[in-house]
């Protein structure tokens, strides 16, 4: 282990932070949800080592598998590959985690502040039930991205998750608030069971987007890759709403390709699901206009 002095910069350029290191590539899953800035932050070097994880079945600490610079901080590098490191940043409150690589399963589910920065794929279930901070994966997120857990009634309720390649099937499922949004395709079922919150792609919406959901907004800048469940009603096509021009700029604000003819193009609106209350709206951004 080295020195308790040493740190690195993180991305935010000026910080000091922790910086963690996987000793060896696993293929046997590791449960990390003690790697979290919550945890970090007011800890010596020494302490932060001995916080527990399991790898597998076994109950070792974080020192046991990853190298350690830095003490103290709630700014959070990890390093390796971490493609079966699961539940990293799970119930985070604040700060920022930086990962250079891939990422297992249930990332930043459950935080309620912080952003998580993901330099790679992300596995199943990313900001599941989350209810504040953000996450932006610059690459795919598998299923169930801002989902529900089985047996619960909400999933995602606030904060935001971008995406830079696609998502998987089951994106928001039973989402209550916040904003997903996904530069590529997002997989099949998206926004089921929706309550309401916002779920956007600038790509294609896969199959049966939106069953069963009873409020919320699904966008699709790139269309449809098959046709709407016939419990959704064609509404009209028409100009972007005041509402979604707004969140439109907002993802350009956040320098995602959202040009002017998005902002003011035109629309085709569909209401469903009819199965439940039928006030969630499906928006396809019309090209032909």
């Amino acid at each position: 282990m080295g020195s308790a002095s040493k740190t690195r910069l993180t991305d935010s350029g000026d910080r000091t932070g922790v910086t963690l290191s996987l000793k060896e590539s696993t293929t046997i899953p590791i449960e990390a949800d003690a790697i979290s800035p919550d945890k970090f932050l007011g800890r010596s070097q020494a302490e932060i080592a001995e916080l527990p994880l399991f790898y597998g079945r076994r109950r070792l600490t974080i020192g046991d598998l990853f190298a350690i610079e830095g003490e103290d901080s709630e700014d959070v590098v990890l390093e390796g590959d971490l493609s079966h490191v699961k539940r990293v940043g799970q119930a985070m409150s604040r700060g920022r985690i930086t990962i250079h690589s891939e990422a297992g399963m249930h990332l930043g589910a459950q935080m309620s502040g912080g952003e998580i920065v993901v330099h790679g794929d992300v596995g199943a279930w990313a900001g599941a039930q989350m209810s504040g901070g953000r996450i932006w994966i610059h690459g795919n997120a598998g299923p169930m991205l801002g989902a529900a857990y089985t047996g619960e009634k909400l999933g995602m309720r606030g904060g935001v998750i971008i995406v830079d390649g696609n998502a998987g099937p089951r994106a928001a499922e039973r989402m209550r608030r916040g904003i997903i949004v996904a530069q590529g395709d997002l997989g099949d079922f998206a926004g089921t069971r929706m309550i309401a919150g916002s779920l956007f792609t600038l790509g294609k919406l896969g199959a049966r987007p939106g069953a069963g959901m009873k409020r919320g907004t699904l966008l699709a800048l790139g269309g449809l890759s098959e046709g709407l469940l016939p419990t959704f009603r064609y509404s009209c096509t028409r100009e972007s709403p005041v509402f979604l021009r707004y969140y439109l700029g907002r993802l350009r604000a956040w320098n995602l390709p959202i040009t002017d003819e998005h902002l003011a193009g035109w629309y085709r609106r569909y209401t469903g699901d009819a199965t439940t209350m039928g006030k969630g709206e499906i928006f396809v951004y019309d090209q032909r206009q």
